[in-house]
């Protein structure tokens, strides 16, 4: 063996190591990344303008780092895992690079959520608009919040780094069209889901295709099916097994969108981290509600449909018309509906896991993110996996 194979082997034996101490925490080694990644910004906002470091940089940072369960990185990490990727020490980099990008593109996505939501909290803590309109308080002047348009700008911030993380990121000439093209759909398919989320709320639609249609486009397209496929380009998978992965996790993600409104009608703040209701509330055009509603129209129930008429979409609406929500949408069958459409969509994602030629071990890692994304016992839906489950990581 010559000098350049043996380094070459040893290389290759390094990133295999690698790869397997990142299987046992994918949440520590992207937080590390990221922690690299974002020290360098923090130097670079402090170099522009100290102020704007400490008050917008400085926050998107924070964010990042201190929250989530990094769903995406991990659907990243164990698509590549699945399609025999991480024999290269330079894709690994390139994974852990991409899955820090996703992490702060969904940082962007929150900020600006609760923005147009007008939520006060995310995760149990202020949301970032409260945050900064609460720091400078008495001594704004200006009509229009200046929380909410300093958010606007933090969100704009932390999805340019997300750009800036991707573009810097060494790809395999091969492979780096397929994964720019990636990313740039998935930018234009979270912003679609937003807007289709918002103007369902500002007509007061309830259709049940178009809420599966917006569910899929806002959450399961750029939470779960995006970063699997990322994680198949960087593995130079095949188009087959590209698309079980991808088939599976639109399945996954619908379910795991579907979970997050029943959260956001049921949650309580201590699970949630944000106040109850908000989705009844904000007027959110739920596959619940839409259930709900076309439920009550068959049974011709008219209590119900004022009452959704009346208490849905009112940002004052107290506490006991909430419950009385809830209640109808328990009555109509429509809770029950959800939970059910919940589980035959795992159960797909599944069987389209099952089409592809995956790596045991990553496979089973897949069923069960799916079964934790979509709320359901890992042991009800993998029963015959028996996976342990070690790694480390809220939404």
């Amino acid at each position: 063996m010559s000098a350049h194979e043996g380094a070459r082997e040893t290389a290759h034996e390094g990133a295999h190591e690698g790869a397997r101490d990142i299987d046992a925490d994918v949440s520590a080694a992207v937080q590390r990344t990221l922690e690299e990644i974002l020290h360098g910004r923090m130097e670079e906002a402090r170099a522009i303008d100290p102020t704007f470091a400490g008050d917008i940089a400085a926050r998107v940072a924070r964010f990042t780092l201190r929250g989530g369960k990094r769903i995406r990185s991990r659907f990243l990490w164990w698509g590549l895992r699945a399609c025999a990727g991480g024999a290269d020490p330079g894709q690994l980099d390139a994974a852990l690079r991409l899955a820090a990008g996703l992490e702060l593109i969904q940082t962007c996505a929150l900020v600006h959520d609760d923005v147009m939501d007008g939520s006060p909290l995310r995760r149990g803590r202020d949301a970032v608009h409260v945050e900064l309109q609460n720091q400078y308080g008495p001594c704004l002047q200006r009509a229009q919040p200046f929380g909410v348009a300093a958010a606007i700008l933090a969100g704009d911030l932390a999805l340019s780094w997300a750009d800036d993380v991707v573009a810097a990121t060494g790809l395999d000439p091969v492979q780096a069209p397929r994964v720019r093209g990636l990313w740039q759909a998935m930018r234009a398919e979270m912003v679609a889901g937003q807007y289709l989320d918002l103007q369902a709320q500002a007509t007061g639609a309830r259709s049940m295709i178009r809420s599966v249609r917006t569910a899929a486009l806002k959450s399961a397209l750029y939470s779960v099916e995006r970063p699997l496929a990322f994680g198949a380009a960087l593995a130079g998978a095949d188009e087959a097994t590209t698309r079980a992965l991808c088939s599976a996790g639109r399945c996954a993600g619908i379910a795991f969108q579907l979970r997050d409104d029943l959260f956001g009608a049921f949650g309580e703040p201590g699970e949630t981290g944000k106040p109850s209701g908000d989705d009844i509330r904000d007027g959110k055009g739920t596959y619940l509600l839409a259930v709900a509603t076309a439920r009550a129209e068959t049974a011709a129930d008219h209590d119900v449909l004022a009452l959704l008429d009346r208490c849905v979409g009112r940002p004052d609406l107290d506490d006991g018309d909430v419950q009385r929500v809830r209640e109808a949408f328990v009555t109509t069958g429509a809770r029950g509906i959800v939970e059910d459409k919940i589980r035959r969509l795992v159960r797909q994602a599944n069987r389209h896991l099952a089409a592809g030629v995956l790596v045991p071990h990553a496979d089973q890692r897949l069923h069960e993110l799916f079964c934790r994304v979509a709320g359901l016992p890992v042991a009800d839906e993998t029963a015959a996996l028996h996976i342990p489950w070690t790694e480390s990581g809220s939404r």
